[in-house]
Order: C-alpha cells, then structure tokens, then sequence
C-alpha cells in the first residue's frame, strides 16, 4: 500500500526528479542505460573484497549487518510514463545505498533521517509523510537526539547536498567514502565506528 502510494501521488516529484538528472552527465548516463541493483546485477562477492571505507565495501557491509538485500524491492506497477517509473525504480534499488553513505542505520532514527533527506532531495510526498509521522514513534530518548542532532543535520544535508538520485553508484564502488562526501559536499553526523550503533 504504501508502495501504491508513493506511485500514485508522486508524479510532478518524479518529473522533477527526471529533470534533476537530466541536469548531470552522470544522470543522465544513469536515464540512457537505466542500470538495475539487484543480486543478478551487482557483484557482492566483489564489494565484499573491496578495502574497508569504499562505498561498495560501506554498502556490503550495511546490507549484511542489518540483514537486508537489494531484491525486496518492489516493481514499480502505477506509473503509466516509463522514463518516470525508471526513476521510482532507481529510487527504491538506492534508498539502502543512501543509508549506508549517510551511515545511516535502520533503525526508526536512522530512516526518519533518511526519509527528511530524501523529502527535501526528492519532493516525493512519500518520503515528507514518512519523515514527519515517523517522528511520532520515536523513543523519548531517541526524540531528543533527533532533535537536537539528527532533524538539523538531515534538513541541511538534504538542502546542501548534490542530487543522490543522479549519482552513478556503480560506478564509484571503489571510491573512499571520505572523498565521496566531500565531492557530494556532505559532512557525516556519526563516524564509520558508530554506524551500526542502536541509537
């Protein structure tokens, strides 16, 4: 349903989107070959052997430790344009590569955060909706580290941040994670050591 949603109700989002990587070579390249993540794409075994601090490496690690895959995501079904349905795709197949660049876990703090970063990146009503309710469930404890911490950085990151959605992540496996934020102009709110923290 909420996947039904997102479809349904984001269509000037996706055009913007669409527009966002029209805007960058790399987007664009991504629009024209309209690569897919997904265990019959990537090559895990590869990013498993990846130095530590690469995005690859950073993304294997995030997916194992947090027991997720790349293949639980659903196909786009509602969006009639084809160009725009490749964009929701591409955002679904990213979101738990946003996670882990942004060192982000997925706990309800870490994918609130995620989800003002994508809100404010994407405009996809989704992603504001799930931002704003998702505050409602957090623990009192982790209220008070969202706002006093991770609601300012997450707002100022997704405001200041190069478009994620446009990003070649195929591409960049081997880079080191500290030179992917500076070039993406993101400053991380926690270390590589604490990222898989229960906040």
């Amino acid at each position: 349903m909420i996947a039904c949603l997102a479809e349904t109700t984001g269509t000037d989002a996706l055009s913007y989107c669409h527009r966002q990587m029209l805007a960058t070579s790399e987007g664009c390249r991504i629009l024209a070959e309209k690569p897919r993540i997904s265990s019959s794409t990537v090559d895990f075994s590869a990013l498993k052997r990846l130095p530590a601090g690469t995005l690859g490496k950073i993304y294997y690690d995030f997916l194992e430790v947090n027991n997720v895959s790349p293949d639980s995501r659903t196909m786009v079904k509602f969006v009639q344009d084809t160009e725009l349905a490749y964009v929701m795709q591409r955002y679904r197949e990213t979101h738990d590569i946003y996670h882990a660049i942004l060192l982000m876990p997925t706990t309800m703090l870490g994918e609130v955060s995620v989800k003002w970063i994508e809100a404010l990146q994407l405009r996809l009503p989704m992603c504001l909706n799930g931002a704003i309710f998702g505050a409602f469930r957090l623990r009192p404890r982790q209220r008070k580290l969202y706002l006093d911490h991770y609601l300012p950085w997450a707002i100022n990151t997704g405001i200041k941040a190069k478009f994620l959605l446009g990003i070649y992540f195929e591409e960049r496996w081997e880079q080191p994670l500290v030179d992917f934020h500076r070039e993406l102009n993101i400053v991380p709110l926690i270390s590589m050591e604490n990222t898989y923290n229960d906040m």
